[in-house]
């Protein structure tokens, strides 16, 4: 699964985590003595003029995205010769690099959007208990300063939905053609076909939505829980408790963690629930197949009982989501009135403006969120752990060394066609050739 796209997955992704770790301590150390010596935030920062808000490219920005940019390739170059999997080193490395990167930029816009969204409120609640206070024009320069921000966004949000659309067919690619150049010891494995033709698919698709999510998860958190704790200090209790210091923060993950526990009690048996239905659907679709070619097979009787273990399974499958679903929906929906009821002293005190009441929200939301990452993500995990067990048990009949990198133009890929002439030669008795039903 990832080592037929990744050069050496596990010491591609341990290292990944370590160069991160690293380049932080490098961040936090000599970052500025750094930026003093090769930072462009002085060339193409803004600096704000007096009783303007702050723009998006600070100086100190420019240096962050500067250092972010140029971690990402000094990660990627090395991995041009470390591996035999160089053929997908573009797409696999560079590739989930800057998918990487884009998501942290996103983090940062969606940061500068939260200290907007406070002045532009406390703007309003101005304009709403002054009237006159607030023209026009301040309201527009406003809206139109955040409109600078957000058309680059979409943009880049985009053209980032089109680059992972390929990057995931390139990764589905990869697999398929891996499995591939084994066929002859893996096509008597039972559901073979659909391993190769739907599974691959599937794995790609949710792992990199999943890994996008947790890597956003993750900068949002290092972005987020800072501002949070800084806002936290204007509510001045909290509900029975009373005052405590960084209480949102507290609050957030006090209720992310009860979600998280929760959902994964009560749904720890669909991942096999789930595993066994992609079984059940695998011997129906495969009797059908046969039942093109050959009049003997998908005959009414054999067609109806295939069917009815396929109900079974699925009427099993919506029992324990009956229940699951339950708990999931009143976690969520109760989810959302924790901060309303957390804040609910320090509003009913006056101790917060509109403003400072939508950002403390959004900070909020932002942070139990990405704390609540496996609670929103059980569904997606659950399908996962499915898929991952079926290619598993596939990959079971590949050899430990088999070669990596493979692709449909790939002189080892089709030299294997050796192997299926010899396959058919011996089928044959002995002559080339197809026989019947191969």
């Amino acid at each position: 699964m990832f080592r037929s796209f990744f050069p050496n997955p596990k010491l591609f992704f341990g290292s990944a985590l370590a160069w991160t770790a690293f380049c932080m301590v490098v961040w936090f150390t000599i970052g500025p003595a750094l930026s003093n010596i090769i930072g462009l935030g002085s060339v193409f920062g803004q600096v704000a003029a007096e009783g303007e808000a702050e723009p998006f490219l600070t100086p100190d920005k420019v240096w962050l995205y500067q250092f972010v940019v140029m971690s990402g390739i000094l990660f990627c170059i090395p991995w041009y010769w470390i591996g035999d999997n160089r053929r997908w080193y573009w797409w696999s490395v560079v590739g989930s690099v800057t998918i990487i990167e884009v998501v942290f930029f996103d983090v940062q816009i969606g940061a500068w959007m939260n200290a907007w969204y406070g002045e532009f409120y406390n703007m309003f609640q101005g304009a709403l208990t002054n009237p006159g206070s607030v023209s026009l024009e301040q309201i527009y320069g406003e809206l139109w300063t955040v409109l600078y921000v957000l058309l680059p966004r979409i943009a880049v949000l985009v053209l980032n939905a089109f680059f992972i659309a390929h990057y995931l067919f390139r990764w589905r690619r990869a697999m398929t053609f891996f499995y591939m150049s084994h066929w002859p010891r893996l096509r008597g494995v039972e559901g073979a076909s659909q391993r190769i033709q739907e599974d691959t698919q599937r794995f790609a698709n949710i792992v990199e939505g999943l890994a996008v999510a947790l890597v956003s998860s993750i900068m949002t958190l290092l972005v987020f829980l800072p501002l949070l704790w800084t806002l936290s200090q204007n509510i001045t209790e909290l509900p029975i408790i009373g005052p405590v210091n960084g209480s949102l923060v507290w609050v957030a993950l006090m209720s992310a963690v009860a979600g998280t526990v929760l959902l994964g009690l009560v749904g720890i048996k669909l991942p096999g629930l789930e595993f066994q239905n992609q079984r059940v659907e695998a011997a129906f679709r495969k009797e059908l197949v046969y039942g093109e070619d050959d009049p003997e097979r998908a005959r009414p009787l054999d067609t109806k009982e295939f069917f009815l273990g396929v109900q079974r399974n699925y009427f099993r499958l919506y029992g324990h989501y009956l229940y699951f679903n339950v708990a999931r929906y009143i976690y969520l929906q109760g989810a959302n009135f924790v901060p309303l009821i957390a804040m609910s002293p320090s509003i009913a005190a006056g101790a917060l403006t509109l403003g400072l009441f939508q950002q403390v929200s959004n900070a909020f939301g932002q942070v139990e969120d990405s704390f609540r990452f496996l609670a929103n993500s059980w569904t997606t995990i659950i399908s996962l752990i499915s898929v991952y067990k079926r290619l598993r048990t596939f990959e079971a009949n590949i050899p430990p060394g088999a070669i990596s990198g493979v692709d449909y133009d790939d002189p080892r890929y089709l030299a294997t066609e050796a192997e299926f002439r010899a396959l058919i030669t011996d089928l044959d008795g002995g002559k080339e050739g197809v026989p019947p039903g191969l």
